[in-house]
């Protein structure tokens, strides 16, 4: 049987021959639409990858993977109802993961009475312009696009009350933070997160590093301006998943494959299971009191008063 493409104006092209057809690369997943991954770019117009487009798809997909896993338990537990699975990515940037996510999972869901949705977040209006024409074109309609910040997203009338799947991929530094209280806000079942250029930590830690050298030798780990970085880079990550754990999330941390290149390779996935951890909780207040930067419990890790201790 000869395969078909749809052009833009949604009508056929000329039938592709079987040997057109057999030379779709072996990476491609089954089911995935050649013309998107010719309009990200992922292919070229003949349909081939090459070095940089390749290493694109096998992240873009190593991701997919983990939340293809999260999204087929949802339905199986019955989540979602008759609206369907709602996904918000935070820093969406091109909506390469929204639009294979759309085309390998939400397009195919036929329970429910709207499908499920997927909105991208992005702050770069123009990139927001671009994933909303795209979206039209190839008829995904069950994709939105909004130009506002992750932590305006918390309030914005645009998007529905509650979540279940939130992901943050390389939202810079507090913002990965944001989408956590973007999560908690939404009652997300499962957040996504892959940190990026977390530097809000390290500069507590600049600021209060004369004190914290005479205080405890363990200040020297962040001594030089380099340590810091690095320093409050991981202590960054170990703060936020104490804090989802703590406000009732299961927590898992995972290295990203195809990313060994990048310090952008860590991958947290929390699933909410409702009950909070006081253990959890009780670390994370003494590790900010350890590292001299309790002000963070009133600012990114605000927790229940009974949760607080003697701060």
């Amino acid at each position: 049987m000869k395969q078909k493409l749809l052009t833009k104006n949604n009508q056929r092209s000329t039938p592709l021959s079987a040997a057109t057809a057999l030379a779709v690369p072996p990476e491609i997943r089954p089911g995935q639409s050649i013309e998107l991954l010719k309009e990200l770019h992922i292919l070229t117009r003949e349909g081939k990858l090459n070095q940089d487009s390749r290493r694109k798809l096998k992240q873009v997909y190593h991701l997919y993977q983990f939340i293809e896993k999260l999204l087929l338990e949802l339905v199986s537990s019955g989540e979602g109802g008759a609206r369907g699975l709602t996904l918000a990515d935070h820093g969406a940037g091109k909506s390469y993961l929204g639009f294979i996510l759309y085309d390998l999972f939400f397009k195919a869901q036929t329970t429910g009475t709207s499908l499920g949705h997927i909105y991208g977040i992005e702050t770069r209006s123009e990139l927001v312009e671009r994933s909303k024409a795209l979206a039209e074109r190839l008829g995904f309609s069950r994709m939105s696009f909004l130009n506002i910040s992750v932590a305006q997203a918390t309030i914005a009338s645009d998007l529905p009350a509650s979540m279940d799947v939130v992901t943050a991929l390389h939202a810079c530094d507090s913002a990965t933070d944001d989408a956590i209280a973007f999560g908690f806000e939404k009652q997300a079942k499962y957040m996504v997160l892959v940190p990026c250029c977390q530097a809000e930590v390290a500069r507590h830690l600049t600021q209060s590093k004369a004190l914290s050298l005479a205080r405890t030798p363990l200040a020297e780990l962040w001594r030089h301006p380099l340590h810091t970085r690095e320093m409050g880079s991981q202590l960054t990550n170990v703060l936020r998943c104490l804090y989802l754990e703590a406000r009732g999330y299961q927590v898992t941390v995972t290295e990203l494959v195809g990313w060994e290149h990048s310090m952008k390779n860590e991958l947290i996935i929390a699933r909410h299971i409702g009950k909070p951890n006081v253990k959890a909780a009780t670390r994370l207040r003494e590790l900010l009191q350890q590292f001299g930067i309790t002000e963070m419990l009133h600012t990114r890790f605000t927790l229940p008063p009974d949760n607080l201790g003697g701060v």
